[in-house]
């Protein structure tokens, strides 16, 4: 017993270490752009949609149409704006959890908790409609695409220090120019002059909601590449936009479906969606891609 707590005592202490060996730490993301992510890093170069391979054009948050941030969240994480970076009702109600909210203080919602524990491992598919913004940009930064458990951990706790050390408005910003939306095709900016050929701040409602709606499978289905499946979502997306009550579904795979494009959306407004976010701190010089070697 006496070795088994001591092994344990390591492995927390090691789990504490790479907490604190996280590199660059999430603040240094506060000025700067990453060079690429975990997510490029594991994506060989091999996109057909450019000869050079990645396609990735960071740019700041007022250069991409607020539609785009409108779309995603819609989408994505509809409660992204009052989340602390983790939705915890969103991953009960994943496991099977079937109250409408939750609470410490009731014991009828901690037994309920407590009996779709066990259903973890089998429904672990599920947890990644749970996933918030914050919590798909700590993956991207920082891990794999692996669905092991423990990198479901380093993935919450990397999502509460992104939270705390950037704030919505820069989460926003990083989040939109680093999404895969494509095959090589990282960001809004690269996404919008390739399937579109136009700038992420010309972005239509319509187009902006075609790109939201290639997430969360967007190698299986984009702007250039078996768009049904896309136009699916962007339709959900689309009336959600124009204020009807419909549920968007994250991690459901959409059902192949005749290409046909949504009519009408061009000629609505963006919605400025992003007004109630406090701005994050200038910084003192344009961001910047991280260097290979150095340190914040």
């Amino acid at each position: 017993m006496r070795r088994v707590l001591h092994l344990l005592g390591l492995a927390a202490g090691l789990f504490v270490l790479w907490l604190f060996a996280v590199w660059p730490p999430p603040s240094w993301y506060r000025t700067h752009w990453p060079r690429q992510t975990a997510f490029m890093a594991a994506r060989p170069d091999t996109s057909p949609a450019s000869r050079s391979g990645r396609l990735y054009r960071p740019v700041p948050l007022d250069s991409i149409a607020p539609a785009m941030a409108e779309g995603v969240m819609i989408g994505e994480d509809q409660k992204f704006l009052t989340h602390h970076g983790i939705d915890y009702l969103a991953m009960a109600q994943a496991l099977g959890y079937r109250r409408p909210d939750f609470s410490w203080d009731d014991p009828r919602d901690r037994a309920a908790l407590y009996a779709v524990l066990p259903n973890a491992w089998s429904r672990r598919d599920k947890l990644r409609g749970a996933s918030t913004i914050t919590q798909q940009l700590a993956k991207n930064l920082y891990l794999s695409p692996s669905r092991n458990p423990l990198r479901k951990v380093k993935e919450a706790v990397t999502a509460w220090r992104l939270e705390h050390a950037l704030g919505k408005r820069r989460i926003m910003e990083l989040y939109l120019n680093i999404v895969e939306l494509g095959d090589g095709v990282w960001g809004a900016e690269a996404a919008s002059q390739l399937y579109f050929k136009r700038a992420a701040r010309s972005l239509t409602r319509d187009q902006a909601a075609a790109l939201a709606g290639t997430l969360p499978f967007p190698r299986r289905s984009n702007p250039g590449y078996r768009p049904g499946r896309m136009r699916w979502r962007q339709s959900l997306i689309l009336r959600r936009m124009r204020g009807e009550q419909v549920e968007v579904p994250k991690a459901e795979e959409p059902p192949d479906t005749p290409d046909e494009t949504p009519t009408g959306a061009d000629s609505l407004a963006p919605t400025e969606v992003l007004d109630s976010l406090t701005p994050a701190p200038e910084p003192e010089q344009p961001p910047s891609p991280i260097p290979g070697e150095s340190s914040p």
